[in-house]
């Protein structure tokens, strides 16, 4: 199962949450950007619908394949 950590950093003026090297807006402080990061972490855990989903690759082929809605991530918050 894939890991996702949400790291709070100091960023543009102000305080954000990063994934995988991916800023989120800026908070105007360190508690506000945890408060963030915890409720998007909490968000990601819940299930969805599966669904087939269809994607084109760079080499122009199609593909389908089913995205199934309980395979969501463990998420954790390193505040």
């Amino acid at each position: 199962m894939a890991r996702v950590t949400y790291k709070i950093v100091e960023h543009d003026g102000g305080w954000a949450y990063t994934v995988d090297g991916v800023f989120s807006e800026p908070f105007p402080n360190r508690a506000a950007a945890l408060a963030a990061a915890r409720r998007a972490a909490a968000e990601q855990r819940v299930p969805g619908r599966t669904e087939v989903i269809e994607y084109e690759t760079a080499d122009g082929r199609w593909h389908s394949e089913t995205a199934a809605g309980n395979d969501r991530p463990e998420t954790e918050v390193d505040g």
